[in-house]
């Protein structure tokens, strides 16, 4: 996602200075994409510049600037929201390249890449499913305290975001299992053996005689 346009987002809740919206960003998305300080700050001069951002007066008695949208940011960050994400683009993945090339580079045991991938995949997508199930025990809970009308819930922010990589972690196993399938089927498919000189040579030379035609018998030939 956009750096750009997350603060964006955060921003048309109301002024904000750098270090607030790191910790925004970090807590409506679990610390899936953590930010430093020096992005948020480097991305608000470039939002200021472009005319999306303005300070809202001096810094404070810590040095912090808040920041608010423009007229310009509003109408900015209500277009991305009625905007589809462009998938046309294709991401470089950095397993699809590893197994792409391990099948085109001698030596490479292509199985054992992928069987050893498959084995983190599915503790990684253990780990979110345990994930998750903290974050679902935690709305139970807070079902039965009251909440601020109006508060952002974090934790259905978290669980969207953890659903998502649950997902994505659930289509790598299987594609890993398609790939552990596909190299079988390769290793099985027949293939043309090369011709060894000596074959070639048993197969008899050829002269320019083997390909005139035979000749005809004509009935009535005299004699």
């Amino acid at each position: 996602m956009s750096v750009k346009q997350g603060l964006m987002a955060l921003l048309a809740e109301g002024p904000m200075y750098g270090a607030q919206l790191r910790a925004e960003f970090e807590e409506r998305t679990g610390g899936t994409w953590p930010l430093n300080v020096g992005q948020v700050y480097t991305t608000l001069s470039r939002l200021e510049r472009d005319g999306f951002v303005e300070a809202t007066g001096e810094a404070d008695a810590e040095g912090r600037i808040s920041y608010r949208l423009t007229e310009a940011g509003a109408a900015e960050n209500a277009t991305w929201w009625t905007t589809p994400v462009d998938r046309d683009s294709t991401p470089r993945d950095e397993l699809t390249i590893k197994l792409a090339l391990a099948v085109t580079v001698p030596g490479v045991d292509v199985r054992a890449v992928a069987q050893t991938q498959r084995t983190a995949t599915l503790k990684h997508l253990h780990d979110l499913t345990r994930l998750k199930q903290q974050v679902v025990a935690r709305q139970r809970e807070d079902e039965t305290e009251p909440s601020h009308p109006g508060a952002p819930d974090h934790d259905l922010a978290w669980l969207l975001v953890l659903e998502n990589l649950i997902f994505s972690a659930e289509a790598e196993v299987r594609w890993l299992d398609h790939v552990e399938t596909r190299l079988h089927r390769e290793a099985l498919r027949p293939r043309p053996q090369p011709t060894t000189d000596g074959e070639r040579a048993a197969g008899g030379a050829r002269t320019a005689y083997d390909d005139e035609p035979e000749p005809t018998t004509t009935r009535g030939a005299r004699r």
